[in-house]
């Protein structure tokens, strides 16, 4: 059976004895079979699980690296950091992978602006179809945090109602671009997905930002579960 180029490139990896890899800052030695980055990461996790604390943060070549996706080869790698949190913190887990799905789904319809242009109107249509789902992902994992994270007592709607007006705005922004879809005309669609999609996940992605930013003073200050 061939080797994806993906897997061929794992298996022609570097060395681990030349990768520089930390975890919270000090190094780790590396097992001898630990020679891709997908391996390494399970190491790191692996190691992470063990003192009961997940792994939030992974650089390599000090380029930081989306664990929301499957690691891609990146050629010749030399150091690698990662970074842990405790099991206590996952309102800052979950913010971040919000942030990591919003970044995500905002390179996916930054490129099907252009895409949907030079496509006819069914195969555009399909593109956007592809991409309106990703849009609750989010969402659906903010909707996750504790409620002391955000509410009432710290002078915010309850989770359930931003819940609600968060999925009623993407309901009316997939409405909107599918009655574009219907001019049959691909700039249109295009523009739709420039300037509605767009500026509502630029929008998502500064407010969980600023969430995250607020949750983590909260941390350094010893504050916790949001009695800010």
């Amino acid at each position: 059976m061939q080797l994806s180029e993906s897997m061929s490139d794992n298996l022609n990896s570097e060395p681990c004895s030349t990768v520089e890899t930390t975890l919270d800052g000090l190094p780790v030695e590396l097992p001898s079979e630990c020679c891709s980055l997908n391996a390494i990461r399970c190491f790191l996790e692996m190691r992470a699980l063990e003192e009961q604390r997940v792994l939030s943060s992974l650089s390599v070549n000090g380029t930081p690296i989306n664990l929301a996706l499957p690691l891609v080869q990146q050629g010749n790698f030399f150091r690698i950091e990662a970074e842990t949190m405790d099991l206590a913190d996952t309102a800052v887990l979950l913010l971040e992978t919000a942030l990591q799905q919003i970044n995500r789904t905002r390179e996916c319809i930054e490129t099907a602006v252009t895409l949907v242009v030079i496509n006819d109107i069914q195969p555009a249509r399909e593109i956007w179809w592809n991409l309106a789902g990703q849009l609750k992902e989010p969402v659906l994992t903010l909707s996750l945090l504790p409620d002391s994270q955000c509410g009432p007592a710290n002078g915010r709607a309850p989770l359930a109602q931003l819940r609600k007006w968060q999925l009623e705005q993407i309901a009316g922004i997939i409405r909107h671009v599918d009655q574009t879809c219907q001019t049959g005309d691909p700039i249109k669609l295009s523009d739709a997905l420039e300037n509605r999609v767009l500026p509502w996940l630029q929008k998502l992605s500064d407010l969980t930002s600023l969430w995250r930013e607020t949750v983590m003073a909260g941390l350094r200050l010893g504050i916790k579960d949001g009695e800010f």
